[in-house]
């Protein structure tokens, strides 16, 4: 098998030197200057070996290289089956300036050095191009580990001017990417008036991601070209994007494109420019603006009492707008489960019994046994909510398979997540085995799933109940928010706090939990405690035996955070060699942005990705002082499950505290 394997990857290499060599003859310069090898970024073992078959890679490589070169498209994506149901995923773009025979140059390149890699999954970025396969979809992928930097190592001659003119340069062509369509701008400014040295600068996006996607991918690559300036050229690249600035040029001028548009859309009117010429011009253009808006209203009201009526939805997504979810056979789930054996039990929460169980394809899967309510209103909302949780994909997030409705009996299928939950890893079984960067990835991923849950999808949608439990960990030990929607389908007696809100103490935002105020921001809050818990190895609630000030675990980190004493909040089981202190202490303030007083005040999750992905944070992000709630709690804490929930039954009185 491996003799196959290596008998395929020479064809492959030996095809793409003709290729390269017949092409050497005609292109320019492709730009194969090497930013990243990623053959590492993936691991490799035998087992995942046999799941995925080379001679599938390289037909997606032949399919890219066909649309790049017989369709000149600078974007292609492919993916074809391989064994067991394993399908392989490629991507490939270059640089919009290049010609299409550079472009196959730069793949070439890219194909001949990524078929040396022996993994299930690798990432090449040039100065021209990037070339990407995996086993796991990752087209909307923008910021990921493994972005980077890389500064030239001379100084330009204007210095500090060209320092400043190459920030404003970066951040105007950061903001007008991704409203450009095919997310890609290439500039050319002056650092003097007059002068002869000049500003040349792109950014691009993968197609595939979405325009705040983009955004959040150049945002991160804008920061880490700060510590390129003032030098003369510096690059940034990350999954979904790639930011370039160089006082030499490497695109010819009449590529540049004009964005001013894109920077002074609602400026226009109000900014004076072009003056008195151009006054009557914007008058007609506001007054005809209005009168066509007045018509297209007449025609919209028009058409609604004329089109036919039609009959009511059956449920609030409408059938025809998504996939359902698949609906299993309750007698084929309790056999997968062996009649709900105890055995065969993972957990038990606030939604119900988690049960393993292996269906007769050989699939293992989570079946969650839900405890609801028996109104007829109850069984819409969950069909409405089964619905929606099924369509919502994204890799930090638990995949919810199917459902099924016996009766009044409700049950959902979810992947199953060998290595469980997070709380595991941190104050049970498995405690003190993650090590650092384990920590900033769970921490990163996490944010990613929520920002999804907040902003990607066509509704936002709030969790209200994170927590170290419903974050579980694949083989990878990647994490998953399980749980996501279901919190509005608890019948209002079965809240898990006695004020009527749906959430567990120690985890849940102050307005939320006294006020019942609900919005994205008390995830937001309920994140940053999990990131203090990430960091620490200590629970929320939890007292240390040996804590003079006997404080719990907010309280305790503010006071650190005050003093300056940040690392004496990590984890003891943590080596002090693995992690950086400054990296350390901006987690712990990005987790006490999260947990401001005023939910305003703390950033949105794609916020908190971005800062999660920047060096340090900016003075005026500054974390201020949490309101602290102390809780009388009467509990027995639950189990926490695979598929993420653990429940405290607990009465709770609330007294906010000062820091002090």
């Amino acid at each position: 098998m491996v003799l196959q394997l290596k008998l395929i990857f020479l064809t492959l290499v030996y095809w793409n030197i003709l290729i390269s060599y017949a092409d050497c003859l005609v292109h320019g310069d492709s730009q194969t200057n090497m930013l990243l090898n990623g053959c590492n970024i993936f691991s490799y073992t035998d087992a995942n070996m046999r799941r995925i078959s080379y001679e599938n890679i390289n037909e997606t490589f032949l399919d890219l290289r066909n649309q790049i070169s017989n369709q000149s498209k600078h974007f292609a994506t492919s993916q074809q089956q391989a064994i067991d149901e394993v399908k392989v995923y490629s991507m490939f773009q270059c640089r919009n300036y290049l010609s299409k025979n550079d472009c196959v140059a730069c793949f070439n390149t890219a194909s001949t050095e990524i078929s040396t890699c022996a993994s299930i999954g690798a990432r090449f970025i040039y100065d021209g191009c990037f070339l990407r396969f995996e086993t796991e979809i990752f087209y909307n992928q923008t910021t990921q580990p493994g972005n980077g930097m890389l500064c030239g190592n001379k100084t330009a001659k204007e210095g500090a001017a060209f320092g400043t003119i190459g920030q404003k340069v970066l951040m105007d062509i950061q903001l007008a990417t991704p409203k450009i369509k095919g997310f890609f701008a290439a500039t050319k400014t002056q650092v003097t008036p007059g002068g002869n040295s000049s500003i040349y600068a792109i950014a691009q996006c993968a197609e595939t991601v979405t325009e705040s996607g983009c955004l959040d991918c150049l945002t991160v690559g804008y920061n880490n070209l700060q510590a390129c300036l003032p030098n003369t050229d510096g690059r940034a690249y990350d999954a979904g994007c790639f930011m370039r600035y160089s006082e030499t040029p490497f695109f010819a001028d009449n590529q540049t494109i004009d964005i001013t548009a894109y920077l002074n859309q609602e400026t226009i009117i109000g900014g004076g420019v072009g003056g008195s010429s151009n006054k009557w011009t914007i008058i007609c253009g506001v007054v005809g603006g209005v009168c066509l808006a007045v018509i297209i209203l007449a025609i919209l009201v028009w058409l609604q009492y004329t089109k036919p009526k039609r009959a009511p939805r059956g449920n609030i997504l409408g059938a025809t707008e998504f996939k359902g979810p698949v609906n299993y056979k309750y007698s084929d789930l309790k056999i997968a489960t062996k009649n709900f054996d105890g055995e065969n039990k993972l957990g038990e929460g606030g939604f119900g019994d988690v049960y393993k169980g292996t269906l007769k394809n050989g699939n293992v899967v989570a079946v969650k046994k839900l405890v609801l309510g028996k109104s007829n209103k109850m069984a819409h909302d969950f069909e409405s909510e089964v619905k929606l949780i099924s369509n919502v994909h994204h890799r930090n997030l638990v995949k919810l398979l199917g459902c099924s409705i016996k009766n009044q009996e409700r049950i959902l299928v979810y992947e199953y997540m060998a290595n469980s939950s997070l709380d595991k890893f941190l104050f049970g079984n498995k405690q003190g085995s993650l090590n650092w960067k384990q920590r900033c990835d769970i921490i990163l991923g996490t944010a990613r799933g929520l920002a999804c849950l907040h902003e990607e999808f066509h509704i936002s949608i709030i969790h209200r109940d994170i927590k170290t439990s419903n974050i579980l960990l694949d083989d990878n030990l990647h994490p998953k928010i399980a749980d996501f929607g279901l919190a509005r389908l608890l019948p209002g007696d079965r809240s898990h706090l006695s004020t009527g809100v749906a959430g567990t103490l120690g985890y849940t935002a102050p307005e939320y939990a006294i006020h019942g105020q609900l919005s994205e921001k008390a995830d937001t809050y309920s994140y940053g405690i999990v990131v203090l818990e990430i960091i620490s190895g200590r629970k929320s609630t939890e007292v240390k035996e040996d804590d003079e000030d006997g404080e719990y675990l907010l309280k305790k980190s503010w006071k650190l955070h005050e003093r300056g004493m940040h690392l004496e909040l990590v984890d003891k089981a943590l080596d002090p060699n693995d992690y950086d202190g400054e990296e350390v202490k901006k987690m712990i303030e990005i987790a006490l942005l999260c947990t401001q007083a005023s939910a305003g005040m703390r950033p949105t999750m794609s916020e908190v990705v971005v800062l999660l992905q920047t060096r340090s944070l900016a003075e005026h992000l500054q974390p201020t002082m949490p309101v602290f709630v102390e809780t009388n709690l009467r509990s027995r804490e639950g189990h926490s499950t695979s598929t993420g929930s653990s429940t405290s039954n607990a009465t709770a009185s609330f007294s906010v505290l000062s820091a002090r």
